[in-house]
């Protein structure tokens, strides 16, 4: 007979990764604001934590996405890459050497933030890391906003 006292191995793992999301509600900033989408002059998302300002906006006449991220203390170091690891549901880790920095404020272009998107609407935290500057943010009330960028404009391209 099993010790009921005693935790499986089995149970201590199924709560890994709600161990992994508590850091990063631990690590995040509260209060947070809310994600929001504007459609007015070119299409945005938009969040806003106490370190930080998330920008990530598609103007359909370029066509390109952009993904800003400006500190509200200090500036991003120069470093070769800028990384997002995506917690939740769907995990997903990605990077890029493509990113360029201006003092507070680091940007990342392209044709395609499929994966940027995916991330944020479907898990529950999000880490922007950059040589040793670390941007948690929720991603819990991220969804709605994020689905309504992706229809903006409904003739805009495929996200990936």
């Amino acid at each position: 007979r099993r010790d009921k006292s005693r935790p499986t191995r089995r149970c201590k793992l199924r709560y890994l990764p709600f161990m992994r999301f508590a850091v990063i509600l631990a690590l995040a900033p509260v209060p947070a604001l809310a994600w929001e989408f504007s459609p007015d002059p070119i299409c945005t998302l938009a969040h806003e934590t106490d370190t930080a300002e998330i920008v990530i906006t598609y103007d359909v006449n370029l066509p390109e996405y952009a993904l800003s991220i400006t500190l509200k203390n200090g500036t991003w170091a120069d470093a070769p890459v800028f990384g997002m690891e995506f917690i939740g549901p769907r995990p997903l880790a990605i990077g890029t050497d493509r990113h360029v920095t201006d003092g507070a404020t680091l940007t990342v272009r392209d044709s395609g933030f499929g994966n940027v998107l995916d991330g944020l609407e479907y898990n529950a935290g999000a880490v922007a890391v950059s040589g040793a500057t670390t941007i948690p943010m929720l991603l819990t009330d991220a969804a709605p906003a994020v689905r309504a960028f992706r229809a903006c404009p409904s003739d805009s391209p495929t996200t990936s």
